[in-house]
């Protein structure tokens, strides 16, 4: 006789309803797991977008990116401690250790959160301080660029991640976007280049931290490289600064005019002029600075993008809302070109030549 309770022969009990279960969710996502990571990509875009929407509000809030920076950093570093570069070393440290595998998608889950956070809050900063048919509205795009792809999981996972030159060089130029906010929200009142090469230096430095060890720093030659390194990084931004848009400057209004009012704003603005009716030509232009006034501007007329007339901020200042700094200068008979067809503009800029913002204007017969 058999054992009380046992199955007779022929007949499988079924298992669990919880073992049911879970075989089939794991089914469904070994079919559909793709699909549903390219859904909670579109989920993250969406939040993107809500945090554009709140970094309108207001410039106070990005000194919160500081926070979000260290945790990157930091969450970059030990990731590739644990995990390696390359195809290798990562399968090795995953192989038959679900610890590992869970620890390995906590961290790129987090990494993702944090990059999102910190890049779409950055893009209404440089779309404001972009001027769109300049040589720095690159950089806008650029940040745009890395902003959704942060939220593409599987290419952040499989690509991004995968190996640490391409995660080295993600990493530094959201840090570097970040940093040119961050320190005059910290240090107000700081002239933009100054922001400029303390980000190009820290960004280098950053990369160092995330290929070496501080055990190899110990030897000279690897000193030596490193100090180099520095100095060739904020020498190279220093060239390029113009390149570069001014955040967290923008220019929030400006215009041209052949007549001003007593107050010292246009008493008409105009896009296209006769030369007939040009005496003289008036021009003024509002810079919001949050980061507080830590440059000079400069009003720079141009015509057919020849230099034309220059004149310094200690000259064209004049009264303006409070946190606005109000730029008027002019161009009077003896100034004026004898041939004043054509394309013209006055550029605001800064003393180290990076373009704030422009007004733009045509003459024509």
């Amino acid at each position: 006789m058999g054992h009380h309770g046992a199955p007779r022969a022929g007949y499988t009990r079924d298992p669990p309803m919880p073992v049911r279960a879970a075989r089939r969710a794991r089914a469904f996502l070994r079919e559909h797991g793709r699909k549903l990571w390219w859904l909670h990509s579109g989920y993250a875009l969406l939040l993107g977008t809500g945090v554009v929407a709140f970094a309108r509000r207001g410039f106070e809030h990005a000194r919160w990116l500081a926070v979000s920076l260290g945790l990157a950093w930091l969450l970059v570093i030990l990731f590739f401690r644990l995990f390696g570069s390359g195809d290798a070393p990562r399968a090795r440290a995953l192989e038959g250790n679900a610890k590992a595998q869970m620890g390995f998608y906590v961290m790129t889950y987090a990494l993702k959160n944090l990059y999102q956070g910190m890049l779409f809050f950055l893009l209404p900063f440089y779309w404001k301080s972009t001027t769109l048919d300049d040589c720095n509205a690159w950089f806008v795009v650029l940040l745009a660029g890395c902003a959704v792809l942060s939220t593409l999981d599987i290419v952040f996972d499989r690509v991004l991640m995968r190996w640490r030159s391409i995660a080295s060089l993600f990493h530094g130029i959201a840090l570097f976007g970040c940093l040119n906010l961050v320190i005059p929200a910290l240090f107000p009142d700081t002239r933009t280049l100054w922001s400029l090469l303390a980000a190009a230096g820290i960004t280098v430095v950053g990369f160092w931290t995330l290929h070496v060890t501080a055990r190899v720093l110990q030897k000279r030659v690897y000193v030596a490289a490193f100090v180099l390194s520095v100095g060739v990084g904020v020498g190279l931004v220093y060239m390029v600064r113009a390149a570069i848009p001014p955040v967290p400057m923008y220019v929030s209004s400006a215009g041209i005019g052949p007549k001003q009012l007593p107050d010292g704003r246009l008493a008409m603005e105009v896009k296209t002029l006769h030369p007939s009716v040009i005496q003289e030509l008036v021009a003024v232009t509002d810079v919001v600075v949050p980061g507080g006034k830590g440059d000079r501007l400069h009003h720079v007329w141009r015509h057919g993008g020849a230099e034309v007339h220059r004149s310094t901020e200690e000259t064209s200042r004049i009264a303006g809302p409070r946190g606005v700094v109000r730029l008027r200068s002019s161009l009077t008979d003896k100034d004026l070109p004898v041939d004043l067809t054509g394309s013209w503009s006055v550029d605001v800029e800064t003393e180290d030549g990076q373009l704030v913002g422009k007004a733009e204007f045509e003459v024509a017969d």
